[in-house]
């Protein structure tokens, strides 16, 4: 089914390893040996990679080669004793004006040819790019120019006394804090990795071209390892078990927002359709509600429908649940109104007892006051008649 395959899938082992992580990862990090560990780091939740199908994540080293101001940083998964395969490639390049462009290229037998992850510089677009931008599923605003200079790996990396690093790490002999974990498969770990995407594809995108211009003859003929085993693998469809498994997805959805419920309240199912009719998007809104709040489970559709509805005075069946499950406003509302209706009739038998009162008033006064009116004109008689 479309909706089980979106935009990202390439149908090649580079699935499990989302290219767009590893820049946004080496963006952040300080130095290569803490990008190394963080890469290889199950919670990262970056490297799902199995190329020797013994079902345990393959560890990835790091090499730096230096040629002159450009550093090729290269990414190898470690098979077996004796056979490596190079998974992707970065190209950090200093410019004559102090500048510094960055690329990440995965290797073509995992990712196919010119398959490029880099920054959005401010810069004009390439008019002859055609590739595919894997961004029509998401909705993202480009203006988020990066000065690459200003990452503290590259920096790091630029440093009159940075020692080239070369991991020494090796088949049977990884640090001790590493221990492989099982892959997911892919549908598991795209429903994870795709929740980032907005934040990704408004500060990185795909180029056509390597920007180093001695890309092939630095890097690609002297020092690029590759896997007779892997591309054998790979023509002969072992790979493919991964995509087995595409009702999984939604747990890896159930798990971002697990993880990251401050991240899954903030991000708008409607910004990424990922091929996902409107039927399958309103059961995972209400899975993550659960999971964050109620606050949480109300979307922009729901909270519009249900305060209509209340506003209108509708008080349908359907209309009353809704408005409980999704947000307590429409509720609070409903028993508001519920108790304004007695208010305002006490208030009004309060109001007719007071005039009663105060018509009783009046009407003693007035009779006291013909009293005392009588009272009077008796004293003056008699006391004229006692002067008489």
């Amino acid at each position: 089914m479309a909706q089980d395959y979106p935009e990202e899938y390439l149908g090649l082992p580079g699935d499990n390893l989302n290219l767009y992580a590893v820049m946004n990862l080496f963006q952040q990090s300080e130095t290569i040996e803490g990008f190394e560990r963080s890469l290889n780091d199950e919670n990262s939740r970056i490297n799902n990679l199995d190329l020797n199908n013994d079902n345990n994540i393959d560890y990835i080293k790091v090499n730096d080669y230096v040629d002159g101001d450009v550093h090729t940083i290269v990414l190898q998964d470690v098979l077996d004793r004796n056979e490596n395969q190079d998974v992707a490639v970065f190209t950090v390049q200093k410019l004559r004006d102090g500048s510094v462009q960055i690329q990440l290229i995965g290797d073509e037998a995992l990712y196919g040819k010119n398959y490029i992850v880099e920054p959005i510089y401010a810069e004009t677009p390439n008019p002859g790019y055609t590739g595919r931008s894997n961004r029509q599923n998401v909705s993202v605003v480009t203006n988020n120019y990066v000065q690459v200079d200003a990452w503290p790996l590259v920096r790091f990396i630029y440093l009159p006394n940075y020692s080239i690093w070369h991991s020494s790490w090796y088949w049977g002999y990884y640090p001790s804090y590493w221990h492989p974990w099982r892959p997911y498969y892919w549908h598991y770990y795209y429903g994870y990795q795709y929740n980032w995407f907005p934040e990704y594809y408004s500060h990185f995108h795909r180029y056509d071209h390597p920007r180093y211009d001695r890309w092939n003859d630095f890097y690609y003929r002297d020092k690029r390892a590759y896997s007779r085993n892997v591309t054998i693998n790979i023509n002969d469809g072992r790979y493919k078990n991964t995509y087995s498994r595409p009702e999984q997805r939604k747990d890896g959805e159930a798990l971002y927002a697990k993880v990251h419920p401050e991240r899954a309240s903030s991000i708008s199912t409607g910004n990424i359709t990922g091929r996902r009719s409107a039927s399958e998007a309103s059961p995972n809104r209400q899975s993550t509600g659960a999971n964050n709040g109620t606050t949480r489970r109300s979307t922009t559709n729901v909270n519009n429908r249900a305060n209509t509805n209340s506003t209108a005075g509708q008080s349908t069946v359907s209309n009353r649940r809704s408005s409980e499950t999704v947000s307590p406003r429409p509720a609070s509302s409903s028993r508001s109104s519920k108790r304004a209706e007695p208010a305002r009739a006490s208030r009004q038998q309060s109001t007719g007892e007071r005039s009663s009162a105060r018509r009783s008033t009046e009407k003693v006064h007035k009779e006291t006051v013909m009293k005392k009116s009588t009272s009077t004109s008796k004293e003056s008689e008699s006391k004229a008649s006692r002067r008489k």
